[in-house]
């Protein structure tokens, strides 16, 4: 199998440990920027798409957000499936002419992992067996940005930066992509972003969304500024409560564990490409095309 990945930062390092976990042969080539740039074992470095020792049968598009849009027009001639790290773009003009760009038989999947996760799979597996009134739904996720990439001057991080990544919001869109994937389409969406903590970062750096469903109320509510990192779902019943623990995989209700799990983040990483790769074989179209990441996108820009 012959891997195109653009962008080789921390991002498409776990893309690629996923492929190895697996046992995927393939050969893979990484598109760089600099002829400068860090080699690694097995991976093939070109500067150029002239470069490509053959045509790809994938490509992995994992640079900044920024740089999406160019990249998906720079490699749709080799009309091969395109593996999209999410956000799928970084603005609303750019989703409306991804949309309209993108052939009608492209295979697409944007990468949200966490729809991989077990305790989000066992939500969504229960939910339509439930038959109850659900009547809140809160989600979280706090974490401290600047020990994300440890050993390097988070500042220098393209997150840092809004023109590249937009902010906190973009870049934790999973909390939206799963809401939208276990509870459907709000009716309304209204949010806050700010970005006056200590951080001090030019990107928004807290997100705030309230979003109307028909028979109840959503909040998702995300920052980079948590030193104790947080990352919950929180489904309110009419008789109990489900609280969902991302980062320890566990769910509990009434006081009772009724799910938990003992896989890791490194397991999500390969769950998805395992899911990936069958979609490939048995020519199944995935679920979180370009289409859905940017309507999906379009919620959390809100403009």
């Amino acid at each position: 199998m012959n891997i195109l990945i653009l962008g080789l930062g921390s991002i498409a390092k776990k893309h690629i440990a996923a492929l190895r976990a697996i046992g995927v042969d393939a050969r893979i080539s990484a598109l760089r920027s600099s002829r400068d740039a860090e080699k690694f074992e097995d991976i093939q470095n070109i500067y150029s798409l002239d470069e490509l020792p053959s045509s790809p049968d994938c490509v992995i598009i994992s640079n900044p957000t920024n740089l999406h849009f160019a990249s998906i027009k720079q490699v749709l001639p080799f009309q091969c499936p395109l593996f999209i790290e999410k956000p799928v773009v970084l603005t609303e003009e750019e989703a409306k002419k991804l949309v309209t760009l993108l052939p009608g038989d492209a295979v697409t999947y944007v990468a949200c992992v966490l729809r991989h996760h077990p305790c989000l799979q066992f939500v969504r597996d229960h939910l339509n067996g439930a038959h109850k009134q659900i009547n809140e739904v809160n989600a979280y996720c706090g974490s401290f940005m600047p020990e994300w990439v440890k050993g390097k001057d988070w500042r220098q991080s393209f997150r840092f930066d809004p023109a590249q990544s937009g902010g906190v919001h973009l870049e934790l869109i999973h909390e939206m992509d799963y809401v939208s994937w276990l509870f459907g389409k709000p009716s309304f969406v209204a949010h806050t972003l700010r970005n006056v903590s200590s951080l001090k970062m030019p990107a928004p750096d807290y997100a705030h969304y309230v979003l109307g469903f028909d028979s109840f109320t959503a909040t998702i509510t995300l920052n980079y500024f948590r030193r104790d990192a947080k990352r919950t779902l929180e489904i309110v019943f009419e008789d109990e409560t489900w609280s969902v623990d991302l980062l320890k995989y566990t769910i509990d209700a009434g006081g009772k564990r009724i799910f938990s799990s003992p896989l890791t983040m490194p397991d999500l990483y390969c769950a998805q490409m395992r899911y990936l790769l069958d979609c490939l074989k048995t020519g199944k179209k995935p679920m979180n095309a370009a289409e859905e990441a940017c309507d999906v996108l379009r919620l959390s820009l809100h403009e």
